[in-house]
């Protein structure tokens, strides 16, 4: 178990993470709440022990930022003040429980023990609310332009084989819903779909996280760790933006495919697990490989199949559809009865060129439907611009140019919170954090 202390006493954070350590957990330290944000940007952890007096950020402020990022680990706060109001206020911005200092460390064990429990409990809810959305919404009811008609064809044919499948497609066209219209057609959907988003997670991180590691492997590895490989066995793993994958890792992919063999990290002994793979990208491979930062014989190894989804504004007949359905999806998970569309409101999304495709339509109707009071979704609910006036056309510039002056146009809306912009966008807090590194947006 992954366990961040946030405090500003510097003995205690020895402490906690001496005897925690102890125990068999694996212990990171933050001496204050930007230090602590920066390590959540960059790692993942189950457990979260938080101080709520600290200097700069402090706990509170932490937790309201993390609380809009639905994977965000349990938090047990910890105060030498307690007061009816703190504890209110704490448990309001999403923390599990709290303590009082001085606590005994055995009670603090019991309720680590106890948090982490309930956050792998609401992951599981989570992915079996996913797997619901997944069998009730296949990819056939918002298959109207010719584009995805051909698509659905492919995809029905290539399913029932265990093939590597490779998508490509803009950011937020919906590659994930191709991965798991596969999954849903395929003989392997008895096993639910295990996905990672391999631009989430950190160099030294990502290959524990798909292959695992055994117990002592490294530092604070106190127990092994079955891989996503291990866990989606018999099924189907995807990989999504495989082009941030490292070089060395990916020739450890590369042999996985071919054999569907592999090692844990510090393991010797040679496992076998039967999955297929589903691999996707909004990134130009061709290109990568001729500048050495992608492998070109696991490019050929993937690309089996391949899908090619092509980007919103080059099929608007599928526009009233795929809006209908987030409605539908909206008014029903946020308890609102709006079930329509004004006629203008259907021309003003034709008229727009969706510089984020799908996760951006989908964005604004979600917050159409929490602005709207009545039955009907009108012009004023809806946030977008009438015109794109004095926009370059997407041919004339990169996808990741595209990218770049989408990120800075939602952060504007967001006024530079990155938690909100991280939502409007559709991404995780990670992942806005490495694009925002990526392309030098400050």
């Amino acid at each position: 178990m992954r366990v961040l202390v946030a405090d500003d006493e510097e003995p205690l954070r020895r402490l906690l993470k001496k005897e925690l350590s102890r125990k068999g957990f694996y212990v990171e330290v933050a001496s204050d709440g930007t230090q602590a944000l920066d390590l959540l940007r960059n790692s993942t952890y189950d457990v979260i022990l938080l101080d709520i007096m600290m200097p700069g950020v402090n706990g509170i402020e932490v937790m309201k930022k993390l609380k809009e990022d639905s994977s965000s680990p349990a938090i047990i706060v910890l105060t030498g003040k307690a007061t009816v109001e703190t504890a209110v206020e704490a448990m309001k911005s999403g923390a599990y429980d709290y303590l009082t200092k001085p606590y005994k460390l055995d009670e603090l064990i019991i309720i680590i023990n106890r948090a982490y429990e309930f956050s792998r409990l609401r992951v599981k809810n989570q992915l079996l609310e996913q797997e619901l959305i997944r069998k009730e919404t296949p990819f056939e009811f918002i298959c109207k332009s010719r584009q995805l008609r051909e698509i659905l064809s492919l995809i029905k044919k290539i399913a029932p084989t265990d093939s590597p499948v490779f998508i490509q497609g803009e950011s937020g066209t919906g590659k994930e819903l191709i991965a798991n219209t596969i999954w849903h057609y395929s003989k392997r959907s008895r096993v639910p779909l295990v996905a990672l988003n391999c631009a989430t997670l950190s160099e030294t991180l990502i290959e524990s996280e798909i292959f695992g590691h055994e117990k002592g492997a490294f530092t604070n590895a106190y127990q092994t760790k079955h891989g996503i490989v291990e866990v989606a066995d018999k099924g189907t793993l995807f990989l999504d933006e495989i082009a941030e994958m490292p070089l060395g890792l990916q020739a450890k992919l590369l042999r996985f495919l071919d054999s569907g063999e592999f090692r844990r990290v510090g393991g010797n002994k040679i496992l076998n697990v039967d999955v297929r793979v589903i691999a996707a990208t909004n990134k130009n491979l061709t290109d990568l490989i001729k500048a050495g930062h992608f492998r070109e014989d696991l490019y050929y190894r993937l690309n089996v199949i391949n899908i090619t989804l092509p980007p919103l504004r080059e099929r608007k007949e599928d526009i009233p559809e795929i809006a209908r359905f987030f409605l539908k999806k909206y008014s029903h998970k946020l308890s609102k009865s709006v079930s329509d569309f004004a006629p203008e409101v259907l021309d003003l999304f034709n008229s727009y060129d969706w510089p984020g495709n799908v996760r951006e339509l989908e964005n604004i109707i979600e917050r159409a439907v929490i602005l709207s009071d009545s039955e009907q979704i009108v012009r004023e609910d809806v946030s977008i611009p009438t015109v794109n006036a004095g926009r370059e056309t997407p041919a004339a510039s990169s996808l990741e140019e595209m990218e770049k002056e989408h990120i800075q146009k939602v952060l504007h809306e967001a006024e530079g919170n990155q938690s909100k912009a991280s939502l409007l966008l559709g991404i995780d807090r990670k992942t806005l954090y490495l694009k925002l590194k990526k392309y030098g947006i400050s």
